[in-house]
């Protein structure tokens, strides 16, 4: 303590007046932090000295005032250490149940009756989903402004990130060549700064700025001609033109001054009715944080706490709204500060305690030991004309070993676009079909429905078993036929869209429910399947392939099986960017294959023109296709408004090469095999998500030919576009490009977390927060390993708080 506290008493002695002799502070401090590491856990909080060691991070480079502010932190927090706090002291006390009761009750107080809110502002606020102080305790800032040290204009460094208070002089749009910016000078006693705009609206930009107007701006500082300026700059009006000083408001001018500046200041996003209004939004949380934190308890057991060295929820919400002094703005802003580290753990610990409660729910059910004999499944082997795959073999083992038990199996089958799954999942049909049950196989669209439906009825019409398919645009007697046999067990397995689900469809003896692109259908569809059987067995299966370290820790109540080898003899598929400009390539390629004996897809996201958007829709291109570009081939046209009969006939004339083009919408995305088609177009491939880019793809390369993905994109396109269109041409590994997808477009679209069952999140994210997710999944299933229904005491307020974030998905959830 001395060694670190003797060179602070140097710089301060006598007003400071050695501070600028003292040098090299960093490394002395660090090297001392260091040698204290290796010392064992000290007798305070451990995150004091890590805490001290940010306050004198960058000590040297500072100016006078700046280290003069830090030298002062370190001397309060050598002061802390000295109090000996302990860990355990700043863990809260339990409360009772009542108060608990109590608590939540006032966290639901409704945003509206807080002081400055008001029922408009609350109207507002509702379109940041902030109904309740609760939700405006957890709407955490999106940004933080370093407003510890503000310079003047004239003492601004070049390259970095700096914060100055100054005048707008003048404000206009001006043009450089072809491009053009909105353009603000604002000034101060020492100089002058032009804060510049290049995405903008010309109006709301003009209305925004007025002469005289006081503002503070941050952001990184640029040299142009001589001239400092901020591109984009995080600003904020402090004084509109012409507008006196206010005088002393209900909070004292100086509470102001202390809320708004000499401190990180939080910066939230704003929405309509909101715009430039951050002091009022930050004075509303003040408020809210204040008056409501310590009426936050979830029940997080202590010991987790401790072992993950986390700060109490109530302290965690303080400073991820309002950050202490010594608080580094980087770790902030990267919400990786201990604050944000609490709240995000909390998240993903009640997803994951959720998750392992179904797991050991179902556990407990008693479901079917089907009795299993090959009798169907040797005879499947026999038909085929190949061999199945080791991963294929290791996969169908794991789904005997769970059909054999006597719980519900509830597993999830991952494998990329043209692994085998489908015969994988008839392998469990007719192993359950051999313990006498009936098997349902659930599909999202009608077009894959009838695709599983051409292909398993096949295979199944020579083991002399029956199957049918069950879908809305049947007619009203072929439903009621189809609807008598099911309930008689003539039918061995029923395959269809949402039809099965259906309050009219029984089933005489259901054993096991498959489920194709999980993510596409809502929770309760799936519960509703489930429960047309007493306890059935379960098979998730997905071709959208989701990232494995992630797929273990999201469904973590399911067994996941992964195909991750493909079957030998499929063609390479060689995948290419063009632009606008080089289409003809593209047509002359297209007509080479077609030559050569090919067929062709070209997709597009439209069915009709719109008006709206300038993209080319599949009705009017597949007229220009036929006309223009290709009048010696036949084009066809299907798409999602097309009904059944019609789709079947125009997938009949391409399956028997009748038809040369297709021009579809992403109907065919998924389930649709014509071994003979080997080029995929893809029209604004810019607009379309990498996994349906990989699962268009995967309809081309299915015999051993090679084949052909060509992706026709704008030339002005995002950079995640961009980004996408790269790992496209880069790479055919589902897998790889699950991770891409999951890191540029984040797990909300990925995953379908709306459909999903799972608590939304608030705070945390599966990619930047990972190493956060597994330890919360380790420290979540351990609970339930002592506690598999949370029965104990000790949990009373975790089940509270579990049941809370899931709101009744529980239950429902169960099936994936």
């Amino acid at each position: 303590m001395e060694s670190l506290e003797k060179p602070l008493l140097y710089a301060c002695h006598n007003d400071f007046a050695n501070i600028k002799k003292l040098k090299g502070l960093e490394p002395y401090v660090q090297a001392w932090l260091d040698k204290a590491g290796r010392l064992g856990p000290p007798p305070f909080p451990h995150d004091l000295l890590q805490r001290y060691g940010t306050a004198l991070h960058g000590f040297d480079a500072m100016d006078l005032e700046g280290k003069k502010g830090r030298i002062r932190e370190a001397q309060a927090l050598l002061d802390k250490m000295r109090g000996g706090e302990s860990p355990q002291e700043k863990v809260p006390s339990l409360p009772t149940v009542s108060e608990f009761q109590k608590m939540r009750q006032e966290l639901q107080t409704p945003i509206q009756f807080i002081k400055g809110v008001g029922p408009r502002l609350s109207e507002i606020l509702k379109k940041k989903n902030i109904r309740t102080v609760e939700d405006a305790l957890y709407f955490l800032p999106r940004a933080y402004e370093d407003r510890r040290f503000i310079k003047n204009i004239s003492q601004l460094s070049v390259g970095k990130h700096e914060t100055a208070i100054g005048e707008v002089l003048s404000s206009d749009v001006v043009h450089l060549g072809r491009r053009r910016s909105f353009t603000v000078m604002i000034g101060d006693e020492t100089g002058t700064l032009i804060a510049k705009w290049f995405n903008f609206n010309p109006r709301f930009m003009k209305g925004r700025f007025r002469k005289g107007m006081r503002v503070i701006l941050s952001g990184e500082i640029r040299m142009f001609q001589f001239q400092k300026e901020i591109h984009h700059p995080e600003l904020e009006v402090l004084e509109a033109a012409g507008e006196k000083e206010k005088g002393p408001s209900p909070e004292s001018s100086a509470g102001e001054e202390a809320l708004h500046f000499k401190r990180i200041v939080p910066i939230y996003s704003e929405t309509e009715g909101l715009y430039q209004r951050q002091r009022l939004i930050r004075r509303i949380q003040k408020r809210v944080v204040d008056q409501f934190a310590d009426k936050t308890y979830s029940g997080l057991p202590v010991e987790i706490c401790l072992r993950q060295g986390l700060i109490p929820l109530s302290e965690a919400l303080r400073r991820a709204h309002f950050p202490d002094l010594q608080e580094d703005i980087q770790t902030l802003q990267e919400r990786k500060s201990p604050a944000h580290r609490r709240l995000i753990f909390e998240e993903f610990f009640f997803m994951e305690i959720g998750l392992a409660l179904r797991r050991s729910g179902t556990a407990l059910e008693k479901g079917i030991s089907f009795p299993i004999s090959h009798r169907y499944t040797q005879k499947l082997r026999s038909l085929l004309s190949f061999a199945l795959t080791p991963a294929q073999e290791r996969v169908i083992r794991e789904i005997e070993g769970d059909m054999r038990k006597p719980h519900p199996m509830n597993r999830l089958l991952q494998g990329d676009v043209g692994s085998g799954k489908t015969l994988v999942a008839l392998s469990a049909a007719l192993m359950a079909i051999e313990g006498g049950y009936q098997v349902a196989i659930m599909a999202p669209t009608e077009i894959l429905a009838e695709q599983h439906f051409l292909n398993i009825r096949a295979l199944l019409d020579r083991l002399g078993l029956r199957s049918c398919l069950l879908t809305s645009s049947l007619k009203k007697a072929q439903k009621e036929s189809l609807h008598q046999a099911l309930r008689d067990g003539e039918i061995h397995i029923a395959i269809g869209t949402h039809a099965l689900i259906q309050g009219e469809v029984e089933f005489k003896n259901l054993g096991l429910a498959i489920i194709d692109e999980q993510h596409k259908f809502g929770v309760l569809q799936r519960a509703t399947l489930k429960r047309k059987g007493i306890h059935p067995d379960v098979l998730v299966m997905t071709a959208t392939p989701i990232p494995r370290t992630l797929a273990m820790t999201l469904y973590g109540d399911l067994d996941v099986s992964i195909i991750d080898q493909m079957p030998p003899g499929r063609g390479v598929i060689t995948t290419r960017v063009f632009s606008e400009k080089e289409r003809y390539q593209v047509y002359r390629l297209l007509r080479e294959e077609i030559g050569k004996g090919k067929q062709a897809y070209v997709v597009y996201p439209l069915v009709e023109e719109s008006e709206r958007l300038d993209l080319k829709d599949a009705t009017q291109m597949a007229a220009h296709l036929q006309r223009d570009i290709f009048p010696e081939f036949k084009v066809g046209l299907i798409h999602g408004r097309m009904k059944s009969e019609e789709k079947e006939a125009v997938m009949a004339d391409f399956r028997e090469r009748r038809i040369h083009v297709l021009v579809s919408t992403i109907v065919i995305e998924v389930g649709i095999d014509v071994p003979n088609a080997s080029v995929m177009v893809i029209e604004h491939a810019e607009r379309f998500g990498l996994s349906q880019l990989h699962q268009l793809r995967g309809r081309v390369g299915r015999s051993q030919d090679p084949a052909r993905c060509l992706l026709i994109a704008r030339y002005r396109r995002s950079d995640d576009a961009e980004q996408r269109l790269r790992v496209m041409e880069k790479t055919r590994d589902g897998f790889k490009i699950a991770e891409e997808d999951l890191a540029i477009r984040g797990p909300g679209e990925l995953l379908g977390t709306q459909q999903s069952g799972l608590p939304e999140f608030r705070i945390a994210d599966f990619v930047r927060d990972f190493p956060l997710l597994a330890e919360a999944r380790k420290e979540a299933f351990a609970v339930i390993d002592r506690d598999p229904t949370l029965s104990k005491p000790e949990h009373y307020f975790m089940k509270e708080t579990l049941t809370e974030r899931w709101k009744g998905k529980l239950e429902l959830a169960r099936v994936g």
